[in-house]
């Protein structure tokens, strides 16, 4: 088996990287930074993220494992005092793991019509740097309405604990390959009308955002996951289910609505 581990420059988590290179060489496992198999990461959800856009082109034949150093995170189910029973789960590998669905973004430009693909994890959002934005909605092709105010956010299912969530958007199990598309400070008035509403968008279906033309001039600001992108130049942003999966090992993986109890509820018992 080959293993990369992925650390962040917190001096715990490379504290824990150095000890967990040392354990797994002692075990005779293989190290691989070009081509792994099972890809560590030492931090927190960011750390992962990084991982996974790292590997993203490699995701057919990657797993993830998560151990956080810090506040509990949602990807990650190691703690750093647990390293030992990792090095033994990972000795023991039969190679099963739990899959989640990953969000397809296509940008097409204005000035050439070239497009730009990116993959999402979590969530892409659409924004306008200063005023207000104009967009045109479509679902699967049809109109759904005209959009305006900060902007607009479409979510995985486990994205939907995060951005989406602060947005008002529903917490939606990784089991339903879906999408959700949130409003971000959207206007409503007698002249302006959208939906107002967290929308679950079908697998076989599609959202297209479509700046209108009068703003087209005006800055963007699109964002995949953690990254940025300032840009002048889109015509239009297009989200769907990806074919692809993000795969984490399944040695003890935590259920979905544990990891959500675990991260916004918390033990009873410590209230």
């Amino acid at each position: 088996m080959k293993i990369e581990i992925f650390a962040n420059d917190s001096e715990k988590s490379l504290s824990i990287k150095q000890q967990l290179l040392k354990k797994l060489a002692d075990r005779h496992f293989t190290f691989d930074s070009k081509n792994p198999e099972i890809v560590i990461t030492v931090g927190g959800d960011g750390t992962l993220l990084s991982a996974f856009h790292q590997y993203q082109d490699q995701l057919d034949h990657i797993r993830f494992v998560g151990v956080h150093t810090g506040h509990l995170g949602f990807y990650t189910d190691w703690r750093e005092d647990e390293i030992d029973d990792l090095v033994v789960s990972l000795q023991s590998d039969n190679r099963q793991s739990v899959s989640y669905p990953l969000l397809d973004v296509n940008v097409k430009t204005r000035k050439n019509g070239d497009f730009y693909q990116f993959l999402a994890l979590n969530e892409s959002s659409l924004r306008r740097v200063g005023p207000t934005m104009t967009s045109d909605v479509y679902i699967g092709g049809d109109l759904f309405e005209r959009f305006r105010g900060d902007g607009l956010c479409v979510a995985t299912p486990t994205g939907s604990t995060g951005y989406s969530k602060s947005l008002g958007g529903a917490v939606v199990h990784p089991d339903m390959p879906v999408l959700q598309l949130t409003e971000i400070g959207s206007i409503n008035n007698r002249v302006f009308r959208t939906i107002s509403s967290p929308l679950i968008i079908s697998p076989n279906d599609w959202v297209t955002i479509r700046p209108v033309d009068s703003i087209c001039d005006e800055d963007f600001l699109l964002t995949v996951d953690s990254r940025y992108y300032h840009t002048t130049d889109i015509a239009q942003v297009t989200y769907k289910v990806s074919k692809k999966k993000v795969n984490f090992a399944k040695y003890r993986h935590n259920g979905f609505w544990n990891r959500v109890k675990d991260s916004f509820i918390g033990d009873e018992n410590e209230i």
